[in-house]
């Protein structure tokens, strides 16, 4: 669990594939993968369909999945069935749930692809953005444009101010974890953490001080985190992002497969290591900055669903960046409508029950760590 370390051996221990290790060669063990990354990719697709149907389906007033697709096909012209539902209903499923599914997948999807590059471009399993402060910078930044009523970029001011916050955030803690060329797993936390508890500060000091204090409830509610209020008109930009960021990864994947393998290795073989890192830190901040603003900050997805789908599909991230992709996107969607189910009609923000499961998991990651490096010499 390194960061900016020596350069480790190019194949990864078969028993250590939760980690982010280096990129297999393509036949031998990877050759191996090429059965189960299918299998997951089509195991994950069918999920993923069927988690819509349900986050469209339930909720304070349930509609039956066959209604659902019902409503569906008819609003995109496909008329199979005579529309037995209600105008109501037909209101709920469209124009609420529908939008709130999709962003639930989007952002899911997003935060899952960014936790994944973040780990190896910092070599570090614990990296995701919401641990980093990444998230807190974005929120920062998007909360400073509601307090202070900023609208120089029009409706994309929000978005605007949530990447340079999280740009900015992620080269400060970059910076300040690296010492001497290296960065520790402990130093890249420990300065996550430090620089996110100021953020928040900063960010809760605004808010109280915010002559808007409508606004603020508002906002101090959107930084749990929630999928609620999303219209339709508003989801291009995430998912616009999101595009992006996922179809830039899969293009940078070989690279993101050489960082892995170290900085000297990587150099040798041809990669200009800072321009890469550098490039990628902008579509990171840019992908999570648009998703924070959307969303609010929701953490560990990023941190969880790389992990998991190491353990199926290995190391290579021409497999795992799809792959945590559509189980970002599942996990998020069910996590909203647990969210918004299980103390109904309170609806509990869904960054809250994110954390209730990346709390633990972190933990986990943290002992299995301090087991594989008892003298702490992770860097």
């Amino acid at each position: 669990m390194t960061g900016a370390a020596p350069a480790s051996p190019p194949t990864a221990p078969a028993s250590r594939p939760a980690a982010p290790g280096p990129a297999r060669k393509d036949g031998g063990a990877a050759g191996s993968r090429r059965a189960p990354f299918v299998t997951a990719l089509g195991i994950l697709g069918v999920l993923l369909l069927v988690s819509m149907t349900a986050g469209m389906a339930i909720g304070s007033v349930a509609a039956p999945p066959g209604e659902v697709w019902g409503i569906v096909t008819h609003a995109l012209g496909a008329d199979w069935s005579e529309p037995v539902w209600s105008r109501a209903r037909e209101t709920i499923v469209l124009d609420v749930r529908a939008p709130r599914v999709l962003l639930g997948a989007v952002t899911g999807a997003g935060l899952a692809v960014v936790g994944t590059a973040m780990q190896a471009l910092v070599r570090n399993p614990l990296a995701e953005p919401y641990l980093l402060g990444v998230s807190s910078g974005a929120s920062l930044g998007a909360v400073a444009v509601i307090v202070f009523g900023v609208s120089v970029f029009g409706p994309l001011s929000l978005s605007v101010a949530a990447f340079i916050g999280a740009l900015v955030t992620l080269l400060l803690v970059y910076m300040t974890a690296r010492t001497g060329g290296r960065i520790t797993s402990v130093r890249l936390v420990l300065s996550g953490v430090a620089f996110a508890a100021v953020l928040t500060a900063v960010m809760d000091m605004l808010l109280l001080t915010s002559d808007r204090g409508n606004e603020a409830r508002a906002v101090l509610a959107w930084t749990l985190g929630g999928l609620g209020g999303v219209q339709w008109g508003t989801l291009w930009l995430p998912g616009a992002a999101v595009l992006l960021g996922v179809g830039v990864l899969l293009v940078q994947a070989r690279n993101l497969n050489l960082l892995l393998a170290g900085e000297e290795a990587a150099t040798t073989m041809g990669l200009d290591v800072a321009r890469f890192r550098a490039r990628m830190f902008v579509l990171l901040s840019l992908v999570t900055g648009v998703l924070v603003a959307a969303a609010g900050p929701i953490g560990f997805v990023g941190l969880i669903m790389p992990h998991i789908v190491r353990l199926f599909v290995g190391g290579d991230h021409r497999r795992v960046l799809p792959t945590a992709a559509l189980a970002g996107a599942v996990f998020l969607i069910w996590a909203d409508v647990a969210a918004r189910t299980v103390a109904a009609p309170m609806e509990i923000p869904v960054g809250v029950l994110t954390a209730l499961c990346g709390g633990p998991f972190f933990l986990w990651l943290m002992r299995r760590d301090a087991r594989r490096n008892p003298d702490g010499g992770v860097g």
